[in-house]
């Protein structure tokens, strides 16, 4: 068939970016949640977990997309 074309190439990169922050804020939105009024933690114990977690979330999403 052929090399995809630069615009192909460039949309693809972005619809994986996409894919990899959607994945880490809704892994961010659902720790903070949880830990903040389920747990009933402090903010910043809230926002310590969610950031870790936003961030592994990203980077399985990440590997997922190169696949």
């Amino acid at each position: 068939m052929g090399l995809p074309s630069k615009a192909n190439r460039g949309s693809e990169a972005v619809k994986k970016v996409g894919f990899i922050a959607m994945h880490a804020a809704l892994a961010a939105t659902f720790m903070f949640l949880l830990q903040r009024f389920v747990m009933n933690a402090t903010q910043e114990t809230s926002l310590l977990w969610a950031l870790t977690f936003a961030v592994c979330a990203a980077g399985l999403a990440y590997k997922q997309a190169n696949r």
